[in-house]
């Protein structure tokens, strides 16, 4: 049973089609957290009552990847093979007889959804749901670019593109790691009170400028910075982050979900000079492991979520939701 869902940018990516390998109809939704009703056959690691969070990028345990100590990937993630239907090929959502698809096997835009045992995570039972919802994608994904993909040194300069949930809450990894400086980059200045709020140093409106976004921020730290990252989404950005990072030492981490079937085409100087280029997913976590862990951080008050969390609606407005995260509200 889901309790209380996040709207994340990822699933206006799949309602305008923009996301890979989907299939539709669809219910989409992968930032919840609700209650175990019901298990099937063979499933020891949750039961009835126990306090989940649904695992968007899931961790098998099993597969070569989540095996690594290096690698957060699982053979069984979406971008190798599709989550539209059960393992089992077959869906368990239909409406008037019609078979409905699965998404990352969340689903939570539903009263209730099914997922294999290797995407769900027990969590503690005192957790607040409506609160540690975030902590399936939003949190985690940007926390975690800064702290495991970029691993952020202390006294470091970082420059942030994109200041939603998850943009912040790289706002939060950053200063957590003891960056000196965050350039908070948004061509929403409405949301900037909210990043200095949790750590911003500096915020900047590509709209102010008549020079590109990169060549300010060079400007602002004399060599660029030392982390960037992408959270947006947008090919030119991913390119603009990139080329504000230091040339020969700067790490740039696309974190935003690019479109599909989008391609970037970039100057190789940017990179032969030492630059890094990483890619970071669900921030570099390995899920089932890490998110019981970080709701105990939370519970202990080592960060918080309640920042990230604007809005509260009934199910029944979600749609209104969608149109606050387009506007830029969210």
């Amino acid at each position: 049973q889901i309790v209380a869902t996040g709207i994340c940018r990822t699933d206006n990516h799949l309602i305008g089609g923009l996301f890979p390998n989907t299939e539709f109809p669809v219910i989409p939704g992968h930032e919840g957290a609700g209650i175990v009703e019901s298990v099937g056959e063979g499933v020891t690691l949750v039961k009835p009552g126990d306090k989940v969070i649904p695992l968007c990028h899931p961790q098998c345990g099993e597969c070569s990847f989540c095996l690594n100590p290096d690698s957060n990937y699982c053979i069984k993630t979406h971008f190798h093979e599709p989550q539209t239907l059960m393992p089992d090929k077959t869906s368990r959502f239909t409406c008037k007889g019609k078979r409905i698809h699965h998404f990352l096997w969340c689903s939570t835009f539903a009263e209730y959804t099914v997922m294999p045992e290797y995407a769900v995570a027990r969590i503690d039972a005192a957790a607040p749901l409506d609160k540690v919802c975030v902590l399936g994608c939003a949190f985690p994904t940007g926390y975690g670019a800064a702290i495991n993909t970029a691993k952020v040194k202390p006294g470091s300069a970082c420059a942030v593109f994109g200041l939603g949930g998850v943009g912040l809450s790289v706002v939060m990894g950053c200063k957590a790691a003891g960056a000196s400086r965050i350039i908070a980059v948004d061509i929403n200045k409405d949301k900037f009170a909210k990043a200095k709020e949790l750590g911003a140093t500096d915020c900047v409106n590509p709209k102010d400028f008549t020079k590109p976004i990169h060549e300010v921020l060079m400007e602002m730290t004399g060599h660029g910075v030392d982390y960037s990252f992408e959270v947006i989404g947008h090919t030119e950005t991913m390119t603009a982050a990139l080329a504000s990072c230091h040339f020969n030492y700067g790490v740039s981490v696309i974190v935003g979900v690019p479109p599909a079937a989008q391609k970037i085409t970039f100057d190789p100087m940017l990179l032969f000079c030492g630059r890094t280029w990483k890619g970071s997913v669900f921030g570099s976590w390995k899920s089932k492991d890490a998110i019981p862990k970080l709701v105990a951080d939370y519970m202990e008050k080592k960060f918080v979520l309640d920042p990230l969390i604007t809005h509260t609606l009934p199910f029944s407005k979600i749609n209104e939701g969608f149109d606050l995260l387009r506007k830029g509200k969210r």
